[in-house]
Parts: structure tokens; C-alpha cells; sequence
């Protein structure tokens, strides 16, 4: 009898990306995935997910003035809360500058990550645009900027400036919004693994390994051969030792 074969994982993630806790948890998950036995049959599927979908497209407020006016600080405060962050994201390798990073909406980095997913390109083009917010202080909701990222991780510079001219894709980051309020998700990163263990924001790796490990035995039970079997001597299974005792 032929072995059974292991079924393929999947890995949904909702994420936005001008997130910063999104990228470290983009970061912990990998390095978690470095060290997972079955790597080679995991699926990463991107989902959208906006934090704020009243941003304008582009925006001259620092995220230091940001924070200060969302949450009711000072501005050393709110300095201090990026100082937090940017060592957190050092510690996965991240380079991160909060303080210049350049505010904007997202919801069209999301349609072209959907246009990216038609391609198999949707991971490549979720770094490419968090890189470019986080470390290089690209404008996010700038159509121009957008462009060049796009075309940076393969997507055709026509075939971006079509969907920037439109509404296409607009229905599929609606959707993703919509699942993820289903699942019971406020805030991101939000992980689904196998459609079966959930992990909210960015825990650290040993959570993401335990999860990895508990999503995999749920998507590859135990298969018992030859239970339940009667042999010619009319016992059960194979034989065997159990509760302190052994069957002859």
C-alpha cells in the first residue's frame, strides 16, 4: 500500500501595508516557515485589509504627528512609540523610518497586490511595497510611486496604469475586508492557518511554529492502516502492549 501523500497548507494572512507589526509579523512567520519541516507545501495566500480607509491618497502628516493626534500624546511621546517599533523591527533584520515615513491610502496598493496575485506575484509585490514605505519612504498612495514598485517585482507598466485608471479588483479588497470581520478580525496581521488555528498580530516565532505544527496535524490526520482489522486468531489490529499488559 502506497503511503498516503500530505495535503498542501494554507496560509491566508490579512495585512495592510503601511502596518509596521504586519512586516515584523511578515518577518517572524518566515523565519518560523525556515525551520518547518513541510515549508515545501506551504501556501501564502494575501488578503487586504485597510487601518484606515479615510486616508487621503497622499498626505504631508509625519506619522509622529500621527500617533500624537490619534492617540491624545505629545509629540516626544509619540517618538518614543516609533523608537519602540523601529527596534522591534531591527531585531527580524527590518530597517525601519518611522519618522519620515510618508502617510497615505492604501486601497490601491491592495488592488495592484491582486493584480499581483494573478501572476504569482502577490508576496513579491507585498514586501516591495512595505519596503518601500517602511525603509525607503516612498509616498504608498501615489500613483506614479505605485508604478515603479509594480514594475519593480514584475508586473507591466500599462497593465498597472490600467488598473490605477479604474476601479478593477476594488470588489476583491472589499471582500477580504468583509472575510476578515468574519473571522472576528479588528486589527492585522491576522493569520489563518490551514482554515483551522488563528493567530492575531505579530507573535513571536515560537507561536508561529507552534501554530504551524498544530495547522499541519489538523490538515494531515494521523491515518491508522489496518485498524480495526480482524486476523485469523480473531483479535483486533496488530498485536501489541496496552494498559500494562500484553496480548498472546
Amino acid at each position: 500500500m502506497r503511503p498516503a501523500v500530505a495535503q498542501d497548507m494554507k496560509i491566508d494572512i490579512w495585512s495592510d501595508v503601511v502596518c509596521p507589526f504586519c512586516y515584523i509579523g511578515k518577518r517572524r512567520l518566515e523565519q518560523a516557515l525556515e525551520s518547518f519541516p513541510h515549508r515545501d507545501q506551504v501556501e501564502i495566500v494575501w488578503h487586504s485589509f485597510q487601518l484606515d480607509r479615510t486616508a487621503p491618497a497622499t498626505s504631508t502628516e509625519t506619522t509622529t504627528e500621527h500617533l500624537s493626534r490619534k492617540y491624545g500624546t505629545d509629540l516626544e511621546q509619540a517618538r518614543q512609540m516609533n523608537a519602540r517599533i523601529e527596534r522591534m523591527a531591527a531585531e527580524v533584520g527590518l530597517e525601519y523610518h518611522l519618522e519620515e515615513a510618508r502617510l497615505g491610502n492604501t486601497f490601491d496598493a491592495h488592488r495592484l497586490i491582486h493584480l499581483a496575485a494573478t501572476q504569482g506575484l502577490a508576496g513579491a509585490a507585498h514586501e516591495r511595497f512595505m519596503r518601500g514605505y517602511f525603509t525607503e519612504r516612498e509616498q504608498i498612495g501615489d500613483h506614479d510611486t505605485l508604478v515603479r514598485l509594480a514594475t519593480d517585482v514584475g508586473l507591466e507598466e500599462a497593465r498597472v496604469r490600467e488598473v490605477l485608471a479604474g476601479d478593477e479588483f476594488a470588489d476583491a479588497v472589499h471582500q477580504d475586508v468583509a472575510r476578515a470581520q468574519a473571522y472576528g478580525a479588528t486589527g492585522v496581521p491576522f493569520f489563518v492557518l490551514a482554515e483551522a488555528v488563528g493567530v492575531s498580530g505579530a507573535q513571536p516565532v515560537e507561536v508561529f511554529s507552534q501554530a504551524l505544527e498544530q495547522a499541519w496535524a489538523k490538515a494531515n490526520p494521523l491515518q491508522m492502516v489496518g485498524a480495526g482489522a480482524t486476523t485469523g486468531t480473531g483479535r483486533q489490529d496488530g498485536d501489541g502492549c496496552q494498559d500494562g499488559s500484553c496480548s498472546v
